[in-house]
């Protein structure tokens, strides 16, 4: 079963199959626990936002649920963990901003250290092979939590700019990260 495409996994965990929650968990886990901790430097919150965004998945109500003509999956995940990580540093302290030279607050454990400069390091290759502009409004976006409105208004683009570059900046995302992926795995 873990050879079945994210789309035939979501089926799966909306008919409450557990085996298909636990292998996109395992896909996915790094990557958003990645994701999380960088918006959020914070490990717990980190660990709680991206448990909370499979127990999400999983009731499946709002926003949890996955609609395949509005992108692949892998990117609505990425939303829901950016949405819940802009939500908890609200919640944590209001003027908290990401800033790609902070420096990463210490980690307990070896194996805590590798998987997460892994996730950073296969998160930032990525970003890396986009093009100056998507990796600005990528970084505006999801890191520092900025409205499209908001990027247009700073970057003086118009707002279909910054929608298009953030499109085709995921496409590019994905295709990189599902790449890799497909190497891991074997596939």
């Amino acid at each position: 079963m873990s050879k079945l495409s994210d789309n035939d996994l979501y089926e799966r965990i909306r008919e409450r199959d557990r085996e298909a929650l636990e292998i996109l968990y395992d896909r996915y886990e790094r990557l958003l626990y990645s994701f999380a901790y960088r918006m959020t430097k914070d490990q717990q919150i980190a660990e709680e936002i991206m448990q909370d965004v499979f127990m999400k998945i999983w009731q499946g109500k709002g926003s949890a649920v996955y609609q395949k003509d509005k992108g692949s999956l892998s990117s609505w995940l990425l939303t829901i963990t950016r949405n819940a990580s802009i939500d908890a540093i609200r919640r944590k302290k209001p003027e908290v901003e990401w800033d790609p030279r902070d420096s990463k607050e210490e980690m307990t454990g070896v194996e805590e250290q590798v998987e997460l400069k892994e996730s950073n390091e296969e998160l930032e290759q990525a970003i890396a092979l986009l093009s100056e502009e998507q990796q600005k409004i990528v970084r505006l976006f999801y890191f520092q939590g900025l409205s499209q409105r908001k990027i247009a208004e700073s970057c003086d683009i118009p707002l279909g700019t910054v929608k298009g570059r953030i499109r085709l900046a995921l496409k590019k995302l994905k295709e990189h990260l599902s790449r890799e992926r497909r190497v891991d795995y074997g596939e």
